[in-house]
């Protein structure tokens, strides 16, 4: 059963959090399921759609909530997953290019989470029913390493490592054209496009700092191959700043890439998924403080890719 409902923020709520205003409005709604409804962006404030539960509002804001009234939540699948490491406190798992982390608006099934709970059995339970355990996530189509929670006390130590900037990420992306510089910075800020929900920009609306730092690792014939440190944690963060500077991913046709590359003087359909692999992660261990590292290599499609391209 779907429902739409409409308020209007009045004079004495100016300042309130978009969650609490809204859990006042409907008591036969939990906070913590409107807080999903939020995070599915069935949410607007005036003409945006919203993500932030936190987020503030002004006398006048006129809100609208469109949301399907069942409960959805993750449920446990058998699928493989390559686990790289695993203790009482969280999972590292090399995540194939393809797999949706949680479930969510239009995904029920098939991912990261789902996996994770037939394997583990339980992850933190704090991120709420839809990603139990998710610390940060990796775009459907970038392949590497992430990390899950496994215990609400990891949760809450690992998110403060990636709020204050402690967690070291690399990212290898090839990107179209010949990088000028061998190492560099975008510093750009990123919001999300006023036309495209689903899509970031460099710009866009509620803009936030975005920071990456990169180097070149290899030269072809029209393409770089790059290892990208992103200091900010935005969403499609490393895919926005390299096509903001003339740069896409290969295979990101979303943000500019084109649909067919020239190799070696032929024509050819691009990659299937976008050419980005989250190939190292360090941070420290919430209970022992030890620093773990971990790496993982390009997946064979990427380095097959490679193959095919001439030395530049």
């Amino acid at each position: 059963m779907s429902e739409v409902r409409e308020f209007v923020v009045p004079p004495d709520a100016g300042g309130a959090r978009l969650d609490v205003f809204l859990a006042r409005q409907m008591p036969d709604w939990s906070r913590n399921q409107i807080q999903r409804q939020i995070r599915m962006g069935m949410v607007t404030v005036g003409s945006e759609t919203v993500y932030k539960a936190g987020q503030k509002l002004e006398p006048g804001d006129v809100i609208t909530l469109r949301a399907a009234r069942h409960e959805l939540r993750a449920t446990p699948e058998d699928i493989a997953l390559d686990v790289v490491y695993e203790d009482d406190d969280l999972v590292v798992v090399n995540k194939p290019a393809g797999m949706v982390v949680h479930v969510g608006a239009g995904v029920r099934s098939g991912t990261l989470v789902n996996a994770l709970l037939h394997h583990i059995g339980t992850l933190a339970r704090r991120a709420g029913d839809l990603r139990p355990g998710i610390v940060h996530r990796l775009d459907r189509m970038t392949s590497g390493l992430i990390v899950v929670a496994k215990t609400d006390f990891a949760l809450e130590k690992l998110s403060a490592q990636f709020k204050a900037r402690h967690v070291h990420k690399s990212y290898v992306a090839l990107v179209h054209g010949s990088v000028a510089s061998d190492e560099g910075e975008v510093s750009r800020p990123v919001g999300r496009d006023p036309r495209r929900r689903v899509k970031m920009r460099s710009g866009g609306i509620r803009a936030r700092e975005a920071v990456t730092r990169y180097r070149v690792l290899r030269r072809f014939e029209g393409f770089t191959l790059l290892e990208a440190h992103p200091l900010t944690g935005r969403t499609h963060q490393i895919r926005v700043h390299f096509s903001s500077i003339g740069h896409p991913i290969v295979g990101d046709t979303m943000y500019g890439a084109p649909s067919r590359v020239r190799i070696d003087g032929r024509e050819q359909k691009t990659l299937p998924r976008h050419f980005l692999h989250a190939a190292a992660i360090e941070f420290v261990q919430p209970r022992s403080g030890h620093t773990l590292r971990f790496e993982a290599p390009l997946p064979a499609d990427l380095n097959d890719f490679l193959s095919l391209l001439p030395q530049g």
